[in-house]
């Protein structure tokens, strides 16, 4: 009986062990998404003054921003990704893809001219991914004329910033193998690695998957590595 009494009193430790961490976890991703601005401690990445571009940056969740500039980053999603969904298994699904830019987690880090017309953002979400608190970015996207002039990888590396302010372990997002342009950035120019939840890590369907899921580990993800805490997706403990 002792060694039974034993062996339920470590797990029933073990699994209040992994409750706090969770709980510690979700508290930092809730921290973060109450923030009324997490630009403002970096007011030299507000401004983007190069190669020809003269433009003003700002970080709003989706429901402090003008309904229109939502408007005009969908439109700008679906002219430039819409081809490359329906080359994927998932396939181009509009109202999936609108409701998923307008969910009150969503936050937008948009870049705007001299006219303070919208022209590139990133889509991101402070959230919980197998038990640890990550910066996710869901979109960054540019419209044709501020291409190629370093604006993309400016706004990535915002996102890194404001993941290290806010004490995300890492930056996450997902590329399609045959957008051969974005993977090579994301690979080569940022150094981001292939995450161990990818398709082609995990095994669950390797090569038949047409994306993958990339990592940056921040400074605090760094310092973890090897001390994650279990668990899936955050279940809605983290908005």
């Amino acid at each position: 009986m002792g060694r039974k009494s034993n062996k339920a009193k470590e797990k029933k430790a073990r699994r209040q062990e992994e409750r706090a961490a969770m709980d510690a976890v979700c508290a930092k991703v809730d921290a973060a998404n109450k923030l009324d601005d997490p630009l403002a401690a970096f007011p030299a990445f507000k401004k983007y003054d190069r190669n020809g571009l003269n433009l003003q940056i700002e970080c709003k969740r989706v429901t402090t921003l003008n309904p229109l500039s939502v408007e005009w980053a969908f439109e700008l999603t679906r002219a430039n990704m819409q081809t490359l969904y329906e080359q994927s298994e998932w396939g181009w699904k509009e109202r999936e893809k609108r409701d998923e830019m307008n969910d009150e987690r969503a936050w937008y880090l948009l870049a705007r001219d001299g006219d303070s017309a919208p022209v590139a953002f990133s889509h991101f979400r402070f959230d919980v991914e197998c038990g640890e608190e990550v910066l996710y970015c869901y979109e960054v996207q540019l419209e044709s004329r501020v291409r190629r002039k370093g604006l993309g990888k400016f706004l990535i590396q915002i996102l890194q910033l404001i993941a290290n302010s806010t004490q995300m372990k890492k930056v996450m997002l997902t590329v399609f193998k045959h957008n051969h342009g974005a993977y090579q950035f994301f690979r080569e120019a940022l150094q981001f690695e292939i995450d161990e939840t990818s398709p082609s890590m995990s095994g669950c369907c390797g090569d038949d998957c047409s994306y993958e899921i990339l990592s940056r580990r921040t400074k605090h993800g760094e310092a973890s590595v090897g001390h994650t805490h279990g668990g899936g997706h955050c279940g809605g403990c983290c908005h």
